[in-house]
């Protein structure tokens, strides 16, 4: 039986060191949440987006509060999959580009994975739930430390990858 997975786009960063909501900045002529959304989209069975609205998606908001950071989508996110039947949520960031086409199969295998560099770009499977809220509940905010509570496998980044973090960023794609 396939794994049905809930793909979650993180997107409610504040782009502080960006200077501007870079969700939207654009790259070749598209924002780049419009690129997340493409690359993930046909990997998973249902996707939403965390912590924005945008084009009509479904949206997710932190959980259990707002301002925790990538943590409170993917649990928000790992709660709307339990409650629909999902096996687990894949997380893509919306400022790492490009994503890689068979980022499913990379992650694939048994148990949570993430990418040794890239951690939000990552398999939570449902089972992992209660220890990711037990994990926030306990002030934990680190993406990296819940990868480690689940066991989380690392998998090698994909050459190319880029972290958009300052708008000079935005230069270090190859086209």
């Amino acid at each position: 039986m396939a794994l049905r997975l809930l793909g979650a786009v993180i997107a409610g960063g504040k782009g502080r060191r960006f200077g501007a909501d870079k969700a939207l900045a654009l790259h070749d002529g598209k924002p780049l949440i419009e690129h997340a959304v493409t690359a993930l989209g046909p990997q998973v069975d249902a996707m939403v987006l965390c912590g924005r609205d945008w084009n009509a998606m479904e949206r997710v908001d932190d959980r259990p509060e707002p301002g925790l950071g990538p943590m409170g989508g993917i649990n928000a996110a790992l709660h709307l999959a339990a409650e629909r039947g999902f096996d687990a949520v894949i997380t893509v960031p919306v400022d790492v580009l490009p994503l890689p086409a068979d980022l499913r199969a990379m992650l694939a295998g048994a148990g949570a994975a993430a990418f040794a560099d890239q951690h939000l770009i990552a398999f939570w499977p449902v089972e992992s739930l209660a220890t990711v809220e037990d994990y926030i509940a306990g002030g934990g905010r680190r993406i990296v430390g819940a990868l480690d509570l689940i066991g989380a496998r690392r998998v090698t980044d994909p050459p190319g990858l880029v972290n958009i973090n300052r708008p000079q960023d935005m230069n270090r794609f190859s086209t």
